[in-house]
């Protein structure tokens, strides 16, 4: 760096400082980033004999040189910086990361100035789009080169300018058209009509771009929460469904599964921290099991004495709820806790500029399909699936081949119970995790299953995606309340034409 410029952000006053720091970022000198960064951050002080220091982790390093100092000197000087100062910085270091090697600390400079990036900086920006290669950190400074290229006192320079913003996603660029095609009291903000026109048509452009990007938003939105209903119905379909088991604790054994989930991150962080990313592989069938022995000991304890009472198993199961979330409260506390994702979990896919799809959402989908097929497969391709179906469909008939049918009875309710744990996993990493998480999904399950077809695998996931989309569109046009209300009030409505349901009701309640 230029000692003299050194000396205007060390000694200079705050005028001089930021004309400083913009001629160091239209010069486009990458080896002055780490004394902008140091004044960033208060590390960048001074000493009465005129020397400036970046002091930084302890060690002094002469900003001039970059090298060492030692012994530190007595009197060491802050160089204080202003708002304004402080805004000037932020821009001028994105620019010069345009120059870094490193493609992600590249991508984000561009990113950044093409959210608000001053003139002065056009002539660094048009040096790095000379040299970038990368397409996409490429498209990004090109409209933030044609942003600023707006303001150009040359028509046909901005013309070109309103073009290339033609291609854009990002809501920036719909502010910017608009403010081209502003009007004021003696006209417009654009003086030249035609390059009004282009800035139209590119406004229309950008529009319809958004609403693509809105609508597929909404869409993978309405995917996300349907398959969170499917994993928290899919438990249920097999108690309520195929047994005819009325049972609201169905939630808490959700719940349990979160907190076998939080049981285990906290193992992990205290015994395996350097493996703490791959705890959600021991967490899930942790959670699998414990909710699937609280879910046999409530089958053997309670239900089994009380099937073909449908009444009588609600109260009983809402009094094991209450249960279950006063004992969760001793162990745990009232408050919720909190668990982790791993890091591979964190951030997300940019499809357009207003469309990022989140890595745990992603997971969630991806974890719901592959619980279904398990469950497909479990039923339709092994023993006890065979025996499941065969008491489901006529249990005396299967009691005279054989069938052990108290048995089955009590490793269906463990296997929905199970996976209601899972669900409790999943969604330990997408929110909170507290004593009240299953109330929140009960309801939802029970319409999720009645929508379905009682006792139909392939009704619930229709149900379950088709209800998440469907009030993921409601609630963008009407709110999420009034969305709630409208699927509540649809789901009665169709339940009177079809009470079987979108499949046709098979099991046992249908046998009785």
């Amino acid at each position: 760096m230029a000692p003299q410029r050194l000396q205007a952000l060390a000694f200079g006053d705050s005028d001089e400082k930021i004309a400083a720091i913009r001629d160091i970022a239209a010069g486009g000198d990458h080896s002055a980033l780490p004394v902008l960064q140091a004044l960033e951050n208060a590390e960048l002080h001074t000493t009465p004999d005129g020397r400036v220091l970046i002091v930084k982790d302890g060690a002094v390093i002469d900003a001039a040189t970059g090298g060492k100092v030692e012994p530190t000197p007595e009197q060491l000087d802050e160089v204080v910086v202003n708002n304004r100062i402080r805004s000037e910085l932020a821009t001028a270091i994105a620019s010069l990361k345009l120059f870094s090697k490193n493609r992600a600390e590249r991508l984000a400079a561009a990113q950044a100035l093409q959210a608000g990036a001053d003139e002065s900086l056009l002539p660094a920006i048009s040096r790095a789009l000379a040299q970038e290669t990368d397409p996409r950190i490429k498209e990004k400074l090109q409209l933030a080169q044609a942003g600023l290229q707006l303001a150009s006192p040359d028509p046909a320079t901005r013309l070109s300018a309103v073009r290339t913003l033609a291609a854009s996603s990002d809501p920036n660029t719909r502010t910017l058209l608009l403010a081209l095609l502003a009007k004021k009291a003696d006209g417009y903000a654009e003086p030249d009509p035609t390059v009004r026109a282009e800035a139209e048509k590119s406004l229309r452009a950008v529009e319809s771009r958004l609403a693509m990007g809105e609508r597929a938003a909404q869409v993978f939105s309405g995917v996300s929460l349907g398959s969170i209903l499917l994993l928290a119905a899919l438990g249920l379909a097999i108690t309520y469904g195929l047994m005819g088991v009325i049972n609201l604790a169905h939630g808490e054994l959700i719940m349990v599964g979160a907190y076998a989930t939080y049981v285990v991150q906290n193992l992990f962080r205290s015994h395996l921290p350097h493996a703490f990313d791959f705890y959600l592989l021991c967490a899930a069938p942790a959670a699998f099991v414990a909710s699937a022995l609280v879910g046999i000991a409530l089958e053997r304890s309670v239900i089994r004495h009380l099937y073909g009472r449908p009444l009588e198993t609600l109260l009983a199961t809402w009094g094991i709820s209450l249960i279950l979330i006063q004992g969760v409260r001793t162990l745990f506390g009232a408050q919720n806790v909190q668990v982790e994702n791993p890091s591979w979990m964190s951030g997300g896919v940019e499809l357009m500029s207003n469309v990022v799809l989140p890595y745990n959402r992603i997971v969630i989908i991806l974890f719901a399909g592959m619980v279904v097929l398990l469950v497909a497969a479990l039923l339709a391709r092994t023993r006890l699936g065979l025996f499941i179906r065969a008491v489901t469909q006529n249990r005396s008939m299967a009691g005279c081949c054989g069938v052990p049918t108290a048995r089955v009875d009590t490793y269906a309710f463990g296997l929905g119970a199970g996976i209601a744990g899972l669900a409790g996993c999943a969604l330990s990493q997408i929110g909170n995790v507290g004593p009240d998480l299953g109330q929140a999904y009960i309801v939802d399950s029970f319409m999720v299953v009645v929508l379905g077809g009682v006792g139909q695998l392939a009704g619930t996931v229709y149900a379950a995606l088709g209800l998440g989309v469907v009030n993921k569109f409601l609630e963008a046009w009407q709110g999420a309340v009034l969305a709630k209300i409208a699927v509540l009030v649809f789901i009665i409505l169709f339940i009177q034409k079809r009470p079987q349901g979108l499949f046709a009701l098979k099991g046992r309640t249908a046998e009785s």
